[in-house]
């Protein structure tokens, strides 16, 4: 019986969009992870003397945003304007594409703002491009869509 193969999507191929816009492009997306903290329990009616595992709170880790710095400074605004005082939450969308371009699978992060940004590395002696990042705390990922 003949299957069909499935190729993995490649992981450069992606958009990140911010509060429905879609935002410049970005060189690496990373820190897309939950985690179910694990919690011991064990009841005093429990024959054994034995414990046993149980979900518990639920983590999510900052997302790293990295691009080539440009006339662009919507990253800097959003972060400073944390930094002065005003607290703006954003929607953020990870879209993965396939080689078509079609949207395959769509991460939505819920009321994110930005914890750090960092600007360039800056060397002289080097043709690297100058990268900024922008670190970003949020409430959770849902998945939109994922086919």
């Amino acid at each position: 019986m003949p299957t069909t193969r499935t190729d993995p999507y490649n992981g450069y191929n992606f958009s990140v969009e911010i509060d429905g816009i879609s935002a410049a492009g970005f060189k690496s997306v990373s820190g897309l992870d939950a985690t179910v903290a694990t919690v011991t329990y064990r009841e005093g009616t429990d024959v054994g003397l034995n414990s046993r595992p149980l979900p518990g709170l639920v983590t999510y880790s900052n997302i790293v945003l990295s691009r080539g710095i440009t006339l662009d400074r919507s990253l800097w605004d959003w972060h400073s304007g944390i930094v002065n005082g005003t607290l703006t939450r954003k929607n953020v969308s990870v879209v993965l594409l396939d080689n078509t371009g079609t949207e395959k699978i769509r991460w939505n992060l819920a009321n994110c703002w930005p914890t750090k940004w960092s600007g360039a590395n800056l060397d002289a002696s080097s043709d690297a491009i100058a990268i900024e990042t922008l670190e970003l705390a949020h409430e959770g990922i849902e998945v939109q869509k994922w086919s």
